[in-house]
């Protein structure tokens, strides 16, 4: 198996205080301190183009509906396919709260 050059110390940090939040609002205004707004619309985009391409949206419906570029929606579709995994637990997260 390939090193994982970006799970550091540093990311194990970020990832245990992630971990031990249960409160949205503590979340958000953590997520708030360590990101731009960009970011965060970014992040939320790309998640709301994995549901739809789970969905089997087409791109170009996709598209319409998120504003998400051609290029994103291909990044967001190989990580649903090949990636971590992490598209898929936070679908499931998202389905389960439904």
């Amino acid at each position: 198996m390939a090193e994982d050059r970006v799970r550091t110390e540093l990311v194990e940090n970020l990832l245990h205080v992630l971990a031990g939040m249960q409160d949205e609002d503590q979340i958000y205004a953590l997520l708030q301190d360590l990101c731009t707004v960009r970011e965060i619309t970014e992040m939320s985009q790309r998640l709301e183009v994995a549901r739809l391409l789970s969905q089997k949206t087409s791109y170009v419906d996709i598209q319409e509906k998120t504003g998400a570029s051609a290029t994103t929606i291909s990044r967001v579709s190989k990580c649903l396919n090949y990636g971590a995994g992490g598209y898929a637990f936070a679908l499931d997260t998202m389905a389960t709260e439904q």
